[in-house]
């Protein structure tokens, strides 16, 4: 299957590089290549690619707003690149419904990696920003009680739930409970539908919002 991508970026030289990351793959498309927001959603409309990816401080319209269009027309997986890990974007993006919230600056390898990881439906951040995030939704917020969809969750869910708010990979999951990592795969997907979020980033949101975990507690130990 070939993955088919929209890149936006008013740098005409880091755009170049960013085609020629997806040429190099047999399995990436570069559908449409554009270098302002606007332009962006009309060529999403046009070519309706599987993954966007937006930078966002772009002329006409920002990426983030751009996002927010792209994403509400349905089908297209939206990444967000940006030079600088400012929580308030990082919070606009995933309030606008992007994929990934990614820094320029990563290897290419990884950015094709957020890529396929769009596609199958779940979402990347930086990692060192989970908590950030996190901390920014619930400063000043005392822990509202539970909701009641988190009485469907059984206790080994409501501890990979606690897992992934720790930024756990499935892998670091599986190895701090001793069992496999198709198993957490399970357990991970059992959460998303019980609690009704669509990726494991939002059910990090999730379990913050609702005081599941508190930001000055230390992070459970790892393997």
């Amino acid at each position: 299957m070939t993955i088919t991508i929209l890149i936006a970026d008013d740098h005409t030289v880091f755009r170049s590089g960013l085609r020629a990351v997806v040429d190099a793959h047999p399995d990436l498309e570069c559908v449409a290549e554009v270098g302002d927001g606007r332009s962006a959603i009309e060529a999403a409309a046009r070519t309706h690619p599987d993954v966007a990816i937006l930078d966002v401080r772009m002329p006409k319209l920002d990426g983030l707003a751009a996002t927010e269009a792209i994403v509400a027309a349905g089908g297209t997986r939206v990444l967000v690149l940006t030079t600088y890990d400012s929580e308030t974007n990082l919070h606009r993006a995933l309030s606008a419904g992007a994929s990934g919230f990614l820094l320029k600056s990563l290897p290419p390898e990884e950015l094709v990696a957020a890529i396929r990881v769009a596609v199958r439906g779940d979402a990347i951040i930086d990692p060192s920003m989970t908590r950030r995030l996190a901390a920014r939704l619930v400063s000043g917020i005392a822990p509202p009680p539970d909701p009641p969809e988190l009485s469907h969750l059984t206790a080994r869910e409501r501890e990979v739930l606690l897992l992934v708010a720790d930024a756990r990979s499935n892998a670091e999951i599986a190895a701090a409970l001793g069992v496999g990592e198709e198993t957490i795969k399970t357990h991970v997907s059992r959460v998303l539908s019980k609690l009704g979020v669509r990726d494991r980033i939002h059910a990090v949101v999730y379990a913050h919002q609702h005081g599941l975990t508190h930001p000055t507690q230390p992070p459970l130990p790892r393997p």
